[in-house]
């Protein structure tokens, strides 16, 4: 009998043969019926198996799909990932949750781009919201239907911005003033390397090679990044010296910007706060405060005069609100924006416009930074970041002899005949 209950036990097993090999296994029912129906569907999948049908999956709703996506890809992500991930499908939950991933069309995913649109997204959150669609669809199958109809929506590559010298001076002078003992050398850093905020908030002192002076990377955003190795500037290297002065007790797997909370006695509603002390330092754990103190630097640059570049604007009590130079006596009637808009991001794009006017090669620049050799054309367009002056220098070499190899005289080329403009403009 295929069927049978072990003695104690009120669940039905199923023990017979299929070619050649026992087959012995719980139904999980205590019903002989319901394990009667059990035995037949498994016996049914063992002869669909030896004939090579493929068993087809019933399909599922898109929140199920979803979720089955994410849980898959949670293991490779990285936090930053999951939570863009799971940020997306709050979004897309209540346009598509419902609906099962087969019946899903191109003209509804361009209604929710539209819809998107409409309530002030970016085109870059809408395209990564749309790619998470693509990704569920593709695992099940159905992308390839409306792939043709659907289409991402453009994104700008000029997006950020390149410090200038003196603008990289007056955000330095307020790192420096910040409270957060670890704003300036964290900035300076991020500057002199071009890396990204997560991977130098994640640096540990192990990677940090003082005699051979490089560091290495440990995890990155991509795969071209991580675990590369990079030389350090002088000045790179004399902040991580200085800095590593604060931690003589430092272990190789201690974090290079620890976590740590600072203590404030007496603040100015201009110039920040007027001393601090740090405690609470844990540096098994990384800095998680950088991004406060770091928006609070480049609104004080603000109070930098624009007019002298030296003085600071103070608030004036007059018939109209107004601010004043110490220095200059310049008066303002609104705080000028300053830095004030800037990203940690821009540090990235600065370090790596520079690398780029100073002619370094495109693949060298391109292992420092972590990009692909499939990235670096697009890379550089977006974080090549010039001036028109640079710019006209630029176009400016190509009329000159030592570029072209042509010997000019009185501003034509030797012996070419001299024609000049009549009247109306023409070249006689």
């Amino acid at each position: 009998m295929s069927l049978y209950r072990p003695a104690g036990s009120s669940v039905w097993w199923m023990d017979f043969h299929f070619q050649g090999q026992r087959i012995r296994e719980s139904t999980l029912q205590t019903s002989k019926t319901r394990a009667r129906e059990v035995e037949n569907k498994r016996k049914q999948e063992l002869r669909a198996g030896a004939a090579g049908i493929r068993k087809v999956e019933r399909p599922k709703l898109f929140s199920i799909a979803a979720e089955d996506w994410i849980n898959a890809k949670r293991p490779k992500w990285s936090p930053r990932m999951l939570g863009i991930a799971e940020n997306s499908m709050k979004h897309l939950t209540p346009a598509f949750g419902k609906k099962l991933v087969v019946d899903i069309e191109a003209h509804e995913i361009i209604r929710y781009q539209k819809a998107r649109l409409a309530a002030g997204a970016s085109n870059r959150t809408v395209n990564i919201e749309v790619g998470c669609v693509r990704s569920v669809l593709k695992r099940a199958g159905v992308w390839a239907r409306i792939q043709p109809h659907v289409e991402m929506l453009p994104e700008r590559d000029d997006v950020g911005h390149a410090l200038t010298p003196e603008e990289e001076a007056m955000l330095l002078a307020e790192c420096g003033a910040s409270r957060s003992r670890i704003l300036r050398p964290f900035v300076t850093l991020a500057i002199e390397t071009a890396a990204r905020y997560g991977t130098i908030r994640r640096l540990q002192w192990a990677n940090v090679d003082f005699p051979n002076r490089c560091l290495t990377f440990g995890k990155d955003k991509t795969r071209a990044g991580s675990g590369r190795t990079i030389p350090l500037t002088p000045r790179a290297l004399e902040t991580l010296t200085f800095w590593a002065q604060s931690f003589p007790s430092r272990q190789p797997d201690h974090y290079v910007f620890p976590h740590e909370r600072y203590g404030a006695s007496g603040t100015d509603e201009v110039f920040g706060f007027t001393s601090s002390a740090v405690y609470d330092t844990d540096p098994t754990r990384p800095t998680g405060a950088v991004k406060v103190a770091w928006e609070g630097a480049r609104e004080r640059t603000r109070y930098h005069c624009p007019h002298c570049k030296h003085g600071r604007l103070k608030p004036a009590v007059k018939p109209v609100a107004a601010y004043t130079c110490d220095r200059c006596q310049w008066e303002t009637a609104e705080l000028p924006l300053a830095l004030s808009k800037i990203r940690l991001h821009d540090l990235r794009h600065t370090g790596v416009s520079r690398m780029i006017a100073a002619r370094v090669p495109l693949p060298i620049i391109g292992k420092i930074v972590g990009w692909s050799a499939g990235t670096l054309a697009k890379m550089t367009a977006r974080y090549g970041h010039f001036s028109v002056e640079e710019m006209r220098s630029a176009l400016e070499s190509i009329g000159r002899p030592e570029a072209s190899g042509t010997q000019i005289s009185e501003g034509y080329p030797k012996n070419s005949p001299k024609s000049t403009p009549d009247a109306t403009g023409q070249i006689q």
